[in-house]
């Protein structure tokens, strides 16, 4: 039988341990199930038990990522009659350290990152890889210490820049609580007869045409591109795209479209262009699967563009 986890992640301070508090205290949660508590993190708050029924509930202290292991955690859920289990994570910690040493029978339930709205800036600035680990999986985003009347959009784009599919809702320090409400609409029109793609919006274009594919069909794009063009690849075709970087260095990779040009091996590796074609949804070895193929109408050499690395912010 599969075990539900609830998992909260964030950094220091950011409210996990208030928000675990206010759920334990809530009856309709902690009321005929026995939970299994691990606390990764010491923050300046502190559970108060008293407060919740200790009696089907045990907590459970992990000092390093090297007590996370499927032998220790299933024994604690062995111990405790665990029907379910929350994690407390420390936000310094990478999100595969746990979710590789999960036993086979446990499932994340439901996966919330806690953001202090004061300080998430300069996390972002000095840690972006660590906050976009927890973006990345994270199913709802709560954003705590927000004044009533602030101005969220930063907020919002930091989310959005990684997640699209995340909730998100801002705790406000009149204790009330609101939505995120804010559109994220394209920046181009893909009614246009042509969908130009400027330089700053390639990153933002080739995640929501991998995330919705088949609403490319037929469109016609005009983007710049860096061609790859080797030995490998067919004569017909060459690939143009861009690097594109999540959050560093580390994590840049190339990610072009599968191009058809009839003069494919005339177009020089590594060259920049300026390519325009039809996007159609077809098979291909280069992606070994179904795949946004473009049927190239134009291309035209192009300079290296200031940033060549896309971002998506």
């Amino acid at each position: 039988m599969m075990l539900p986890v609830f998992l909260f992640t964030g950094f220091l301070d950011a409210g996990k341990t208030t928000f675990i508090q206010s759920m334990l205290e809530d009856p309709q949660f902690n009321e005929g199930q026995r939970t299994l508590l691990l606390l990764c993190e010491e923050g300046e708050e502190e559970l108060i038990p008293e407060r919740f029924s200790i009696n089907n509930i045990t907590i459970q202290p992990i000092g390093s990522v090297a007590d996370l292991t499927p032998d220790k955690l299933s024994l604690w859920q062995c111990k405790a009659a665990a029907t379910r289990a929350i994690i407390e994570y420390n936000g310094m910690w990478q999100m595969n350290d746990l979710f590789d040493r999960l036993p086979e029978n446990w499932g994340i339930a439901q996966e919330t990152m806690l953001i202090d709205a004061s300080t998430i800036a300069a996390y972002n600035a000095n840690m972006r890889q660590l906050v976009v680990d927890k973006l990345t999986t994270a199913e709802l985003v709560v954003f705590n210490r927000v004044a009533p009347g602030d101005e969220k959009t930063d907020l919002h784009k930091l989310v959005r820049g990684v997640s699209r599919s995340a909730q998100i809702v801002y705790d406000l320090t009149d204790g009330t609580s609101e939505e995120d409400d804010i559109e994220d609409p394209l920046p181009f029109d893909l009614n246009a007869p042509v969908v130009e793609i400027q330089d700053q919006d390639y990153a933002l274009f080739y995640r929501d045409l991998v995330e919705e594919t088949e609403k490319y069909n037929g469109k016609t794009v005009r983007f710049k591109a860096l061609v790859g063009n080797n030995r490998r690849i067919p004569n017909d075709t060459f690939l143009g795209g861009r690097h594109i970087m999540t959050c560093c260095e580390a994590d840049i990779r190339y990610c072009p479209l599968v191009c058809k040009y009839p003069m494919a091996k005339s177009v020089p590796h590594q060259s920049w262009a300026i390519v325009e074609g039809t996007i159609s949804i077809k098979f291909s070895n280069l992606y070994g699967k179904k795949g946004p193929i473009l049927t190239v109408k134009k291309i035209t050499p192009a300079e290296k563009p200031d940033q060549p690395v896309a971002t998506f912010y």
